[in-house]
């Protein structure tokens, strides 16, 4: 089921991508959310380009168009279905974002992590994570899922930061830590699940790379970013990181390797975003599976899960 609203609820182009969001309205668009549907999610889920089949598990589905959904942006990117879908996936209550945003959109970096806000707001307490990547480290396939184990936050040493301006101590700390952004225990969970469903030769573990786009990067910021320690380079998940982590919120992250990074001046490759969503394709079974499982073996502060 998708629900819609009537016009005065959304938000204009201008509006969203301009200007920070309270407290309060955060607050409005969850509870607004939360009258629409009886599902109380406890995981968040971001599909990245191409894996939007992770919301299509979802059981008993009641989906909003980002359009209808106040206060909230609307994806411009091919690959990212522009939906939030509220559902069960066995038997675990979930709600999964079919496509982000980005800074090279044109959104506010405040703007781009607001879903993580609301997820808060809504209950959620682990959240998932899933990107396409260009592969850096050079004993990475194109088809390789990396779990990410940190970041690296390019725009961040620019001051480009979601947390940059006055801190609402109701969503979290001024100063958060970092260090342990990604939650270990649910990196060893989908290392346990991964052998079990024999996904071995291809489950990989390192360290991302986030840049602004939307244009990929040269040879030269290629070799520069994996000597400085990325395994994989993108555009975005680092800023939904820091924000729900801001929020108090375990997560874990994912990155599937579409293309290798060219590091090689005589090389005649080139990427290409069309390259991404194929690969996407083509490795869609396998990252549902793990992420499925992973939910139904994840352990809840809410008894009722």
């Amino acid at each position: 089921m998708t629900v819609c609203v009537c016009a005065h609820a959304r938000v204009s182009m201008e509006e969203s991508t301009h200007g920070k969001i309270s407290y309060e309205d955060c607050k409005g668009t969850a509870d607004w959310l939360l009258a629409q549907t009886s599902v109380r999610p406890l995981v968040g889920i971001v599909c990245g380009s191409g894996m939007g089949g992770l919301a299509d598990m979802l059981k008993d589905q009641v989906a909003f168009n980002y359009k209808d959904i106040p206060n909230f942006p609307q994806s411009t990117v091919d690959g990212h279905a522009g939906r939030l879908v509220f559902g069960m996936l066995k038997g675990r209550p979930c709600v999964c974002m079919q496509g982000r945003f980005h800074l090279y959109e044109g959104y506010a970096i405040q703007k781009i992590t607001l879903p993580m806000r609301i997820f808060s707001l809504l209950g959620v307490e682990t959240v998932i994570l899933t990107n396409a990547a260009g592969g850096l480290n050079q004993d990475f396939k194109v088809g390789d899922i990396m779990i990410m184990k940190d970041h690296i936050n390019m725009p961040g040493f620019a001051g480009n930061n979601p947390l940059s301006g006055p801190n609402d101590g109701r969503f979290g700390v001024r100063f958060p830590c970092m260090s342990d952004a990604y939650d270990r225990e649910l990196q060893q969970l989908a290392v346990d699940v991964g052998q079990e469903l024999g996904y071995g030769d291809f489950l990989r573990e390192g360290v991302y790379c986030v840049l602004g786009g939307p244009s990929f990067e040269t040879i030269a910021e290629c070799r520069m970013l994996h000597k400085l320690g990325a395994d994989a380079v993108g555009m975005s998940t680092v800023h939904e990181v820091i924000v729900a982590r801001h929020c108090g919120m375990r997560v874990f992250a994912l990155s599937l390797i579409t293309n290798k990074a060219v590091m090689d001046y005589d090389s005649e490759e080139k990427a290409n975003h069309k390259e991404v969503l194929e690969t996407g394709q083509h490795r869609s079974i396998q990252l549902q599976k793990l992420v499925s499982t992973m939910v139904t073996r994840m352990e809840y502060n809410n008894t009722n899960a």
